[in-house]
């Protein structure tokens, strides 16, 4: 009688772990889900992820709240999820900072942003425009090229800080078209924007939307995207592949990941609603605005994405000798 209740709870082990995946997929999610925010309230991440955020409380009956943690190349936003239960209920808004220069910028990080990590969906990607002031006598980007040539270091180039995208943009522009351009570092776009407008600072590698304004109104040139495909909110200005500089493209990007660990019981569902989140009106809006072109790509095509995006911005970061202050 002993052997055959030991074979029955045998039994019921073996089939409640066969069934917990299916049960785990019926139900996630059955409680608030956490989306951490490597930036603060108000910037480009933050607006995409609660728009994000309200697409998938609608579509999986359960809310989706955005947490923000902004520091350290977004390491602190990636070092809480990394250390979260990989139950599908803290997911991360990676980008092209975290998950590709911050690996090699902060040698000592707290987590493996590969082994720590499962990928589950990426979101899009937002070429970025290089811009100068009016003054720069420069219309293209190979008269930009020539000007450099003629006297080097005496053209500048802002970026919203060291290590960020703007500035690992300007490392790689000045070793595929080997120039010399000052590199000079602001605590934000805005400020930078400012100087460049007002003639103080050459120019700069930044994201269309932020941009387009001065664009518009005249204080700015736009002299090529970091796309290898022209953009439709900058009609005529060509990619700087096509422009002077072939093979070269620096593209932000956003996705979700989850702890590593998490099942595809939870991975798969969550993947499959953010993909058709991205096709609703509201979110398709919030994706113009700021300039990103939806993707959808999971988590297989996701991973080897970000695996190239460290490999790519580690060489730009050694061979630049890129330091952080």
């Amino acid at each position: 009688m002993h052997n055959t209740q030991l074979l029955r709870a045998a039994l019921l082990a073996t089939l409640t772990a066969l069934l917990a995946p299916s049960a785990h997929a019926q139900t996630y999610p059955s409680k608030s889900v956490r989306i951490i925010v490597p930036s603060t309230a108000g910037d480009g991440s933050d607006v995409l992820a609660r728009t994000l955020a309200n697409a998938l409380t609608r579509s999986l009956g359960q809310s989706f709240v955005v947490d923000n943690r902004p520091g350290a190349g977004g390491s602190i936003g990636a070092d809480a999820v990394a250390k979260s239960a990989p139950d599908g209920y803290t997911v991360f808004l990676a980008n092209g900072t975290t998950h590709g220069a911050t690996p090699s910028l902060y040698p000592k990080l707290p987590y493996d942003s590969v082994a720590d990590f499962t990928p589950v969906v990426m979101i899009g990607t937002a070429p970025n425009v290089l811009v100068v002031n009016q003054k720069v006598p420069a219309q293209t980007v190979a008269e930009f090229i020539a000007l450099a040539k003629k006297s080097p270091g005496q053209l500048t180039l802002a970026s919203g800080g060291n290590g960020s995208i703007s500035h690992l943009s300007i490392e790689l522009l000045k070793s595929m078209a080997d120039i010399k351009v000052l590199h000079v570092p602001y605590k934000g776009a805005a400020p930078a924007l400012t100087d460049i407008a007002s003639g103080q600072v050459s120019g700069m590698i930044i994201n269309i939307p932020s941009a387009l304004p001065l664009l518009q109104a005249g204080k700015l040139k736009a002299l090529g995207v970091t796309s290898l495909k022209p953009v439709a909110a900058l009609p005529g200005v060509p990619t700087l592949d096509a422009a002077g500089v072939p093979g070269y493209q620096t593209l932000a990007w956003f996705g979700l990941m989850v702890p590593a660990g998490t099942p595809a019981a939870v991975v798969d569902p969550l993947h499959q609603k953010t993909v058709l989140a991205l096709k609703q009106a509201e979110v398709q809006a919030t994706l113009a605005k700021l300039g990103v072109d939806p993707s959808g790509l999971g988590p297989t095509a996701f991973a080897a994405h970000i695996k190239s995006e460290i490999a790519k911005y580690g060489k730009i970061i050694r061979e630049g000798g890129v330091k952080l202050d």
